[in-house]
């Protein structure tokens, strides 16, 4: 008698994971925390100093001096005034003395050289001069 042997067959269950309850949660997550958040209010934390008023009003406000070097295809100008280099250097050189915070505007023709402004600049930092403005005109 022949035997027979039965094969079982494997079943393969495969098990599906529901997204469904997943994602529900992550919503509910997202709507609590953003509920409950509370941002700080940057604006109360800064420090702010406030000038104390003055005792005695001013009436008129003091102008700065500025000295005005303009510089030009042939040559400069310090305040409508024509110079040379080493005029400007003594002219730089006593006003940085009195006070090295002098307003210098410095201003470049569209033809001028770009050696011309350099030699400015370095006459500028020479004798300390800090406070610079260079503007460009035509």
């Amino acid at each position: 008698m022949g035997t027979r042997h039965h094969r079982r067959k494997k079943q393969v269950i495969e098990a599906e994971l529901s997204m469904t309850p997943m994602i529900d949660i992550v919503f509910q997550l997202l709507i609590y925390f953003i509920l409950t958040f509370e941002p700080t209010d940057v604006m109360a934390h800064l420090d702010v100093f406030r000038p104390a008023p003055d005792s005695e009003p001013r009436e008129q406000m003091e102008t700065p001096n500025v000295l005005r070097v303009v510089i030009y295809q042939d040559g400069f100008t310090v305040n409508d005034r024509q110079m040379r280099l080493p005029e400007i250097e003594r002219t730089l050189g006593r006003l940085a003395a009195i006070d090295q915070n002098q307003t210098v505007l410095i201003m470049a023709t569209a033809h001028s050289r770009h050696a011309n402004l350099i030699d400015i600049l370095d006459l500028c930092a020479k004798v300390g001069l800090r406070n610079l403005s260079v503007v460009s005109m035509n």
